[in-house]
């Protein structure tokens, strides 16, 4: 599939793929600074997100492909791979897929092992969004309310409406195949191990990654390095951009 994505910079090539949700440019920010340091930076969305097509089709075999075909495509030498949450399994899976492909790869608070299903209150708060009557993002976000507390959350989801055609908004993403396909990214990555300098990034305050985890991470990988950034949770790049970005240009720059 050939995947949406923006484009800053020239040098060291670097990819960054979102989560769940989300899309390329919540990391416009991010990138622009990666480019100012001699890296060519591509933001992609992923499948049934953000500009990319949609697809009945979605698991992490076929997302490692998307971005094993945007690698070829774009003629990439070593790229350094960057994924958050969902993006951040991505890499693994194609870690294991495509080995000897990147330099480096950097996970953004995801554990390799499989999760319990945990969005079933955010999935049914965005089907609770009519856009026969829903006319504006703040009846959107009405429509949200009763089911998700969350502000931020709320915000973020927003993010994703846009006008579909005239007086009929509607979601980026594919609500309907991540419903029905959400259990295909709950799933452990395979078992591999590889010799790729690898950063594993994790919000102090969040529950994504616990020490069984990080065990885990020794075993696959046998350069790995381990960075809690305090007051941060699972959206570390968002709530602590600042030391986000330095602590992944210190390894990416070395």
């Amino acid at each position: 599939m050939k995947l949406a994505y923006r484009e800053f910079g020239a040098g060291k090539p670097l990819i960054i793929l979102h989560g769940l949700f989300g899309q390329s440019d919540n990391w416009n920010t991010l990138a622009k600074n990666f480019a100012e340091m001699g890296f060519h930076v591509f933001t992609l969305d992923q499948r049934n997100h953000g500009l990319s097509p949609h697809s009945d089709e979605w698991n992490y075999d076929v997302m490692a492909d998307d971005l094993f075909e945007f690698i070829q495509d774009h003629h990439l030498i070593e790229p350094v791979l960057l994924g958050h949450s969902m993006g951040a399994k991505t890499v693994l899976f194609f870690e294991n897929k495509y080995p000897h492909v990147a330099s480096k790869l950097i996970i953004a608070d995801m554990a390799a092992g499989a999760y319990p299903a945990h969005h079933q209150t955010v999935l049914a708060a965005l089907h609770a969004v009519n856009f026969d009557e829903a006319k504006t993002r703040k009846e959107a976000e009405a429509a949200m309310n009763s089911l998700l507390e969350d502000f931020g959350t709320k915000q973020f989801l927003l993010k994703n409406i846009y006008w579909k055609e005239n007086e009929r908004m509607d979601w980026r993403f594919n609500l309907d195949v991540i419903s029905r396909l959400y259990d295909e990214i709950r799933v452990a990555a395979p078992m591999f191990t590889s010799p790729v300098k690898t950063l594993l990034i994790t919000g102090a305050n969040s529950n994504y990654v616990n020490e069984e985890d990080k065990k885990d991470f020794q075993s696959r990988f046998s350069t790995i390095e381990m960075v809690s950034i305090s007051g941060a949770g699972h959206w570390v790049h968002a709530e602590k951009p600042k030391e986000f970005f330095e602590t992944v240009l210190g390894f990416i720059t070395n």
